[in-house]
């Protein structure tokens, strides 16, 4: 039976023997996946996503037994009934997040995870942030009620310093039922980068200078170099300022590049990436969409088994999540939606497409980009990157010759050139495999 196929039973079947299976189902027996029905629901139930999920459904703020002490019982009863209050959507998750757990140590990631197990549908999940007593907010859809800069307009606020998750997120609760995040969050960093006076300027402490301050040629010193220090200090902040509001700046990579690629567990991921495969066949065949769209997200489907089956590493198992989530957008009924962040397609889906210019080019391109590297582009920061290897070292996989990667000359999506362009019909004619020979 194919039931038995896709769910082995005996207790002593090793770890090693059902990861091959599932990547064996997944890879060779497209079919079978088609006729199975459905995909180890029971391996969903106990994955980390789904018993947050599960938890989120009892109570909209769910606390990680080891951050018990951060956030108590008593605090946990008033979020709760404050997110009530506000009629609104809202779930509290607070999990530790760190590298190499089931969402990547990405905020963004354990939300669109979760957001998935609990079925979809307007939401909006406050999780910790990637910095330390940082928060993070995403929402679907986005940008409905401004949580993205709800949540990080409190890391700025200076009375929230010190404060503990349960009182950032508190804050962020009130910001979002508010619906003033854009404006909450541009006033928190209108400062960002400004002198900050001292002692001496802000309490006219100077006037009681010795008395060589009264020499005259201390005076005129002051008159003609005091303008041109006080002109030079106003053009430096707003050539500052202006950078932070530039979005099209090159991107500069820092010596210690953020390498999930590197850190990642590739055969966990690779066991997900075969997962993701086997669900997009099963939503395409009980799909009951235009068959055009039907057959998009099926050429999607056999793409990234293509893929998968040849992949050789990280880049190659993002490809696959980036083919999954082409099949899924053609079953959907959003138009144009976004392929994955162009900067690290593992954080997820992008929100909005932003002006940006590669490292020592002139041309400038139009990249897809999730939140998280929005923000880090914003204020000047290096985003996330996807690394790759050339020539034995570990470089933006964007940085590869795009006659060397089918990743590289797609940007996983957002590179490509138009409608009728698509990763999977890249890959059904030839150009992955090509790579690979």
């Amino acid at each position: 039976m194919c039931t038995d196929l896709l769910h082995p039973a005996g207790p002593r079947q090793s770890s090693a023997t059902a990861r091959r299976l599932r990547r064996a189902v997944a890879l060779g027996a497209v079919s079978v996946a088609l006729l199975c029905g459905t995909a180890a629901p029971s391996a969903a139930a106990e994955s980390p996503g789904q018993k947050i999920a599960d938890a989120l459904r009892r109570s909209p703020v769910h606390v990680d037994p080891s951050l018990a002490s951060a956030v108590d019982a008593e605090q946990q009863r008033e979020l709760t009934a404050r997110i009530r209050r506000s009629r609104l959507p809202i779930r509290v998750a607070l999990v530790p997040l760190v590298e190499g757990d089931s969402w990547g140590g990405k905020p963004e990631q354990l939300a669109e995870v979760v957001h998935d197990r609990m079925g979809g549908g307007p939401s909006i999940l406050i999780t910790l942030g990637n910095y330390p007593d940082d928060i993070s907010a995403r929402e679907w859809p986005s940008g409905a009620h401004q949580a993205f800069h709800a949540a990080a307009a409190v890391f700025f606020q200076k009375d929230m310093k010190g404060a503990g998750p349960a009182k950032r997120v508190a804050r962020a609760i009130d910001i979002i039922e508010a619906g003033n995040g854009d404006t909450v969050y541009a006033r928190a960093t209108a400062g960002l980068g400004a002198p900050k006076p001292t002692q001496d300027t802000a309490d006219g402490a100077g006037a009681k200078a010795p008395s060589a301050h009264g020499s005259p040629v201390v005076r005129l010193l002051s008159l003609v170099v005091g303008p041109v220090l006080l002109l030079a200090a106003v053009g430096l902040l707003l050539r500052r300022r202006s950078r932070l509001r530039d979005l099209s700046t090159p991107f500069a990579l820092p010596r210690s590049v953020f390498a999930a690629a590197r850190q990642a567990d590739e055969a966990g991921l690779r066991d997900r990436a075969a997962e993701e495969v086997v669900r997009l066949g099963e939503e395409a065949r009980t799909a009951q969409g235009a068959p055009a769209a039907v057959e998009r997200a099926l050429d999607a489907y056999a793409a990234a088994g293509t893929v998968l089956d040849r992949a050789r590493g990280v880049p190659d198992l993002a490809g696959v999540f980036a083919l999954v989530a082409e099949g899924r957008a053609a079953l959907s009924a959003a138009t144009a939606a976004l392929p994955l962040c162009f900067f690290h397609p593992l954080h997820g889906p992008a929100v909005r497409r932003i002006p940006w210019r590669p490292l020592g080019r002139r041309e400038q391109l139009r990249v897809a980009a999730c939140e998280t590297c929005l923000r880090a582009v914003r204020t000047r920061r290096a985003p996330e990157v996807l690394t790759d290897r050339r020539d034995g070292r570990p470089v933006p996989y964007f940085e590869v010759p795009a006659e060397d990667s089918l990743w590289a000359a797609t940007g996983y999506g957002s590179l490509l050139s138009g409608a009728a362009d698509s990763l999977a019909g890249r890959v059904q004619r030839g150009d992955f495999t090509r790579t690979q020979d």
